[in-house]
């Protein structure tokens, strides 16, 4: 009878696999091309790591991926560290990620080249939306470190030039882990206020490390969405962050922040004598001119002598007065000699001048109608006769037509 070899389930078999794995790939760095990234919905990340031999599934679980500075991207180069874990139910390994690092280019710089194309995609970045600083700001609030030289910087800056612009302090960390928390949570309070005209926020020089949370999302939307002007001064000249990119006005440093958002007494003093005292050379000239221009009005004749123009007016006046009368004596003489011989052409053809040469006029009564002719009128008949200085009434006895007319 022979005797079966000793064997092992399949699920021991996975299980000294586990052990072995787990016990000896402990925090260990894995390098290789990304590829099939997902981020999926729940925060958790999914992707594989691969050469030109092999594939290694990795899983980035969301308590690690919230501290990732860029996002991977498929084709990327990376060195990722963690831990073998093994699925016995599936039967598969993987590496649990706690850290990514890109090959080839920083952490950092990657993240910033990153966040700077979403961003600049977004319109965050564009010249349009920024708005202009205030010229004579009273009230400033300032985001940043309450111990840090920024500060001490601003505060001396701002009392050499205007002592009666007030500042408020947001004391805010800006460096380290949650520190762009801080940075947003200032910008929001002091949005929240309705007394401040500028926020400046910013820090002092450092490492791109140190400057870090003024590269972040956080940070650089809270700037974005603030509806008071902000000033970013971060670092010295030569350091650019996003947050200068997207604030309404970049600073080269915190002092150059105080310059832009403090105004100068001293310069406003120097500007209002300076407009001053430019007005009253205005003014004097103005009152020079005119002086000469009254001068050379009094030297005129008619302000020498002005009864000549006067009694040249009066003479103009008694001129004017007699023409007028000479016309209208001539025009009423042209009327009336008109009048005159219309009447004369009236009296000729008036019906009075004819009766008084011996002509008279009759008329049948009652209806006094005019008698042109014997047959208007009958014996026993009414008449009336009007001669020129009066009328006769009469009884007809008798009519006498003319032989002469009767023939016609």
């Amino acid at each position: 009878m022979t005797t079966l070899p000793q064997a092992y389930t399949v699920s021991a078999v996975t299980r000294i696999i586990k052990e072995t794995l787990e016990s000896t790939l402990q925090g260990v760095w894995v390098e290789g091309e990304v590829s099939n990234y997902l981020h999926h919905g729940s925060g958790h990340r999914y992707l594989n790591l691969k050469d030109d031999r092999a594939t290694l599934k990795v899983t980035i679980w969301r308590s690690a991926g919230s501290y990732l500075k860029f996002e991977p991207e498929n084709g990327q180069k990376v060195l990722a560290f963690g831990d073998i874990n093994v699925y016995e139910k599936g039967g598969q390994y993987q590496l649990n990620c706690r850290k990514l690092v890109p090959v080839g280019i920083g952490e950092l710089e990657l993240a910033f080249r990153q966040l700077h194309e979403k961003l600049e995609a977004e319109g965050l970045f564009a010249e349009d939306r920024k708005v202009a600083m205030p010229l004579f700001a009273r009230k400033i609030g300032i985001v940043t470190s309450p111990t840090g030289a920024a500060i001490r910087d601003i505060i001396q800056i701002a009392r050499r030039r205007n002592r009666s612009v007030e500042l408020v302090i947001y004391p805010a960390a800006v460096q380290g882990d949650g520190a762009e928390q801080t940075i947003a949570a200032g910008i929001a309070y002091f949005n929240s206020r309705d007394d401040i005209d500028i926020i400046i926020t910013g820090r002092g020089g450092g490492s791109l490390e140190d400057l870090w949370p003024f590269n972040t999302e956080v940070a650089v939307r809270a700037i974005a969405a603030s509806k008071i002007p902000v000033i970013s001064a971060v670092g010295h000249e030569i350091d650019v962050t996003l947050a200068d990119l997207v604030a309404d006005l970049r600073a080269p440093t915190p002092s150059a922040a105080a310059e832009l958002a403090v105004w100068s007494r001293v310069e406003m003093v120097d500007q209002i004598d300076s407009h001053t005292r430019r007005q009253a050379g205005l003014l004097a000239d103005l009152v020079k001119g005119a002086r000469r221009e009254l001068f050379s009005l009094l030297m005129r004749p008619v302000f020498a002598r002005p009864l000549d123009l006067v009694n040249q007016r009066q003479q103009y006046l008694d001129n004017l007065r007699r023409t007028l009368s000479a016309a209208g004596k001539n025009r009423f003489e042209k009327h009336k000699n008109r009048l005159s011989l219309s009447l004369a052409r009236l009296e000729t053809l008036s019906p009075l001048k004819i009766l008084a040469r011996g002509y008279a006029v009759s008329r049948r009564l009652p209806k006094r109608s005019l008698i042109r002719s014997v047959r208007d009128i009958l014996p026993g008949d009414r008449m009336e006769t009007i001669l020129f200085d009066g009328r006769i009434v009469s009884f007809v006895e008798e009519t006498k037509p003319d032989k002469k007319h009767d023939d016609q």
